[in-house]
């Protein structure tokens, strides 16, 4: 595999200074500002190249139609231990559990490996009998979607691309579950060789590469959760080091603005009012109201 380490010089000096240039996406402010993609795309970093002085550059956060602080609720099981590298622990699996079962299903799964998705798919199918869990994997992912959206009660389980590529607005998907914060593997060579360079260089390789990549992943990941004004839910994160680290707030700032807690029973509470609330609303689902008490 062969990779450039960064781009920012090239985008900077053959593209940036003869165009006016306009970069739009709803997960540009990673850890709450432009910092990040401004480094990436070149308009910040050394003062000059080739004489020319840095470009002028401008961020706008235009925000959202959504109301996330009333839509959603950020849910850190900061009670459980950190990950291990030899998988979820039988706290992880149990909490897993007790969410997805005050969920009724209805539960994105978003994992950091194939192996945690297949073992939480195994250990919640053994748990929940009566509730139905793919895995990628199992079947094509286009088939795999397809059921998660026509049989609400069921959950879907997987990595990488469900991040990033499942839009399921509605009452399909109102858990998404988190197992860990998504870090770049520590024997990844790009990733590895890109924090060097960083470090080399005088910067923060961990926080420039590696946060910055698990701030993006957590965007993508926690965006899945409200797809339309009228959709509710709780996004549940089991890792605690999002609340206690040091980069927590970084992170946390890459999460769309969620009413968050650390309360176990709350979220439960929300996820079981939520289920109650589909099994009585009526079918016209511009009759359905709010649900989820966040204070």
């Amino acid at each position: 595999m062969v990779a450039p380490l960064n781009v920012a010089g090239l985008v900077r000096e053959s593209i940036l200074p003869d165009v006016t240039a306009v970069f739009t996406s709803a997960t540009l402010t990673i850890g709450g500002g432009f910092d990040a993609l401004a480094r990436q795309l070149g308009l910040a970093g050394a003062a000059k190249t080739e004489g020319r002085p840095a470009p002028r550059w401008h961020g706008v956060d235009v925000g959202s139609p959504f109301d996330y602080s009333r839509q959603g609720i950020l849910y850190v099981a900061a009670h459980l231990p950190p990950p291990s590298r030899d998988g979820l622990g039988e706290a992880a699996l149990a909490e897993i559990v007790e969410l997805i079962r005050a969920a009724g299903g209805r539960t994105l799964g978003l994992f950091a490996s194939h192996r945690n998705a297949t073992a939480a798919a195994s250990h919640v199918r053994t748990a929940l009998p009566d509730l139905t869990v793919l895995c990628q994997g199992d079947a094509q992912l286009p088939e795999l979607t397809r059921r998660f959206i026509e049989e609400p009660e069921t959950s879907l389980f997987g990595t990488l691309s469900l991040w990033q590529g499942v839009d399921v607005p509605g009452e399909t998907c109102q858990l998404v579950l988190i197992d860990k914060i998504p870090f770049p593997r520590p024997d990844e060579p790009l990733m590895v060789a890109r924090q060097d360079a960083v470090t080399a260089s005088g910067g923060n390789g961990f926080m420039q590469v590696a946060a910055t990549h698990a701030g993006l992943l957590l965007a993508q990941g926690s965006g899945r959760l409200v797809r339309r004004l009228s959709d509710r839910g709780v996004v549940a994160i089991l890792d605690p080091r999002l609340m206690t680290a040091r980069y927590g707030s970084f992170l946390r700032a890459s999460i769309p603005p969620f009413w968050t807690t650390t309360d176990h029973d709350l979220a439960m509470g929300a996820l079981r009012r939520l289920g109650a609330h589909v099994a009585s609303a009526p079918s016209d689902p511009s009759q359905s109201g709010q649900v989820a008490e966040t204070s």
